[in-house]
């Protein structure tokens, strides 16, 4: 069986609707896109086909490995072929949110994932800022489980190009909602804006490829909000746009804390926990930053209960008035 990637005949459609797009931020809102931001997006995308055209033949060699150790052996020539097209496209989309999640909470795989969050715009070309080091992070190991199940690697590559070019058109501003019935299953503009922000209440939620309802399921959506505005980046922003600084600086980082960390225990820490610990407690986490910020808005809620409504206080006694007549 030979499948085509089809991310290969997508390519001229990404850079047709980034232009559109550009227009459109041109003609109404131009802080949109930032020149040199967008040129940085587009070089990582470039570097990330070559990469992808050097290593991805190693990824595929592995999971052709493993596909003799399959469970079953499925049929695709039957009149029921497409029923193992669907079902593949639906547990890739569920393999993707595991891969998605870890990537946000173990700092190995965040290395690799934290280009595409870099940036602090959101728009079609921020879509096209993808990793150059996917290979090295061992990422396609979240699909082996899918292989030795018994779907065709092939077929995992057909559908995983389906998703990725899904996931093209929900990085915009342009689309505010889709339909609330379509909101409610699917992934979105609206759902992957929080997931981009770095607002407090946003971190670590929606981590959804094509389906929302994994999030839902697994208790990580959170929905945007009119009143909290997504802020885009990366906690700690990158502050460049210097090309192999935005594709290496977390490995940069991470050999920088292996290096000054004492003992095993804590340099393994600086490569399994999540982003921002510290063997010392020095730094902050998404988790930490979250669980601050919701703890201040509990005790903001709660405030109003601790103070004094009885006219029997102070205060009420000197403003209170006696009724005429």
């Amino acid at each position: 069986m030979h499948l085509p990637d089809p991310v290969d005949y997508a390519v001229p459609a990404f850079v047709l609707l980034v232009l559109a797009e550009m227009l459109v931020a041109w003609a109404g809102v131009r802080t949109r896109y930032e020149p040199r931001d967008t040129l940085t997006s587009l070089s990582l995308g470039l570097g990330s086909t070559v990469a992808g055209a050097i290593v991805g033949g190693a990824a595929f060699a592995v999971a052709s490995w493993g596909y003799q150790f399959r469970l079953v052996t499925l049929d695709y020539d039957g009149y029921g072929a497409w029923l193992w097209f669907a079902l593949a496209f639906v547990l890739d989309d569920l393999a993707y949110y595991a891969f998605h999640r870890a990537a946000h909470r173990v700092r190995w795989f965040w290395a690799s994932h934290v280009i595409h969050h870099s940036s602090q715009h959101y728009n079609l070309s921020t879509a096209l800022r993808q990793t150059w080091t996917g290979f090295f992070s061992l990422s396609f190991l979240f699909r082996l489980p899918l292989v030795l199940v018994g779907f065709r690697p092939e077929v995992l590559l057909f559908v995983g190009g389906i998703n990725l070019i899904y996931q093209f058109w929900i990085h915009t501003e342009v689309i505010d909602r889709m339909p609330r019935w379509f909101e409610a299953v699917m992934n979105t503009p609206s759902h992957h804006r929080v997931h981009h922000a770095t607002n407090p209440r946003y971190l670590d939620s929606n981590y959804a490829g094509v389906f929302i309802i994994w999030d839902k399921i697994f208790g990580s959506f959170v929905a945007e909000r009119a009143d909290d505005r997504p802020r885009y980046g990366i906690v700690r922003q990158l502050g460049s746009f210097n090309l192999f600084w935005a594709a290496f600086h977390e490995w940069i980082g991470i050999a920088r804390d292996i290096w000054a960390a004492p003992g095993l225990a804590a340099k393994w820490g600086y490569i399994a926990m999540p982003p921002g610990w510290s063997h010392d407690g020095s730094r902050e986490t998404s988790h930490s930053i979250k669980a601050a910020w919701q703890a201040r808005e509990q005790q903001r809620e709660e405030a109003p209960w601790t103070q004094s409504i009885s006219s029997s206080s102070v205060a009420d006694q000197a403003g209170a008035r006696l009724p005429a007549g």
